[in-house]
């Protein structure tokens, strides 16, 4: 059978004052094509649905659409679990309409997904944090093992007092009692989390900018030895940048966002994963590119010049600027920048560092006239750095308002 695996939509999410929806439409649109060109039996996408807990009303009806037209009309099963970014109450409200379209909402940790027939599949068991699909195009079933994000207050609910210690063997233990119950090597056996997972003893993975951090030192780091030997892919979301942290045999896949999010995702390619899955056997999956979204960047330079004639050169994107220079920014330089693209996110002017200590400085005479003291307020809280003509145009302008 084929899976396609997505995360991290955010549907809803601004950089800045800039919305990303129309980029949003476009590249979940570029999915639903990838999903139908390859003839894709299941759809799973792992977490961070939405960018907040609550989202725009068309954010949602951007989901909602989407997840119809990814089921084919009901004949291919969605599956959707919640995000640190998602009200579950919200992911889980919908459910029993969707369950009709052949969309299977998940919001809680813990949650039963109830049985279902449906004309192109059916859910044939099911448990906490477990269910069984059996599709009518093939003779052997699809398991499922999840666990959508669990706030603090969640993981003390369903997992008990003393997470931080115990949350690694909970998991672990709950993983395991579903995959010896359910999941022999008569069928796929699946597991899908959204939560902050890596191997031990190697690097942290970072998290992107922005984001809600999942790991707060140790705590939340969720171990991928936990994961039962049973399950052949591991669907994971939250990280946004396309990483498999497990072997190729037993793949343990963060799939990343459609979109690059934040500065610190410029330059990423963005994906979905296609998994090719039989019983018993070592899956094969492939990472496949996706297209649409502006590109963002972040750039450094040290001219005024420089840097218009860079911004000119790249329309279309999302921009942070970094302009180093000697003085602080003009007005008109200032104008004359943003003039030459549409696209700047953020622009931070730098002063180049100078040789300055606070012995260069003379004790500050506060019997002086406003003017000098602004100016030798300035210079002291700007390492040596002189008020430039404009900011001093502007505070005579205030001071004598």
């Amino acid at each position: 059978m084929k899976i396609l695996h997505t995360a991290d939509w955010h549907l809803g999410k601004k950089l800045d004052r800039f919305s990303r929806l129309e980029e949003q439409i476009e590249v979940l649109e570029e999915i639903i094509g990838v999903a139908d060109e390859k003839a894709v039996d299941l759809v799973l996408i792992a977490g961070d649905l939405f960018d907040n807990f609550n989202p725009s009303v068309e954010a949602i009806e951007l989901f909602y659409k989407t997840l119809k037209r990814l089921t084919s009309h009901g004949k291919r099963p969605v599956i959707a679990i919640s995000g640190n970014h998602d009200s579950p109450y919200l992911v889980d409200s919908p459910n029993s309409l969707a369950r009709e379209c052949g969309i299977i909402l998940i919001g809680h940790p813990n949650t039963k997904v109830q049985p279902m027939n449906l004309e192109h599949f059916k859910i044939t068991a099911s448990a906490e944090g477990f269910f069984e699909l059996q599709l009518k195009n093939q003779n052997f079933p699809v398991r499922i093992v999840h666990t959508p994000y669990a706030s603090e207050m969640r993981l003390k609910e369903y997992f008990g007092e003393n997470k931080e210690a115990e949350l690694n063997r909970v998991l672990a233990e709950n993983w395991a009692k579903n995959a010896d119950d359910f999941c022999d090597e008569k069928g796929v056996n699946l597991l899908m989390a959204h939560l902050y997972m890596n191997k031990k003893g190697t690097p942290s993975l970072e998290e992107p900018e922005g984001e809600k951090p999942l790991k707060m030192g140790n705590a939340d780091l969720i171990f991928s030895e936990s994961i039962p030997t049973q399950i052949q892919y591991t669907a994971l979301g939250h990280l946004h940048a396309f990483n498999n942290i497990g072997t190729a045999e037993k793949p343990v896949v963060y799939s990343s966002s459609p979109l690059c999010y934040s500065f610190s995702e410029a330059g990423q390619t963005k994906y979905v994963s296609m998994i090719e899955a039989e019983p018993n056997q070592p899956v094969s999956f492939q990472k496949i590119p996706l297209t649409k979204g502006k590109k963002l960047f972040r750039k450094t330079f040290d001219s005024v010049d420089q840097t218009v004639a860079w911004l000119s050169a790249h329309p279309g994107s999302l921009v942070e600027i970094t302009l180093e220079s000697e003085t602080f920014l003009k007005a008109e330089e200032r104008k004359q920048i943003y003039n030459a693209h549409d696209g700047i996110v953020h622009l931070i002017p730098k002063v180049k560092n100078q040789e300055f200590t606070e012995n260069n400085l003379r004790e500050i005479n506060l019997g002086q006239e406003i003017l000098p003291l602004f100016q030798d307020y300035f210079k002291s809280k700007n390492s040596g750095q002189e008020a430039n003509e404009d900011l001093i145009k502007l505070f005579q302008e205030i001071s004598n308002s």
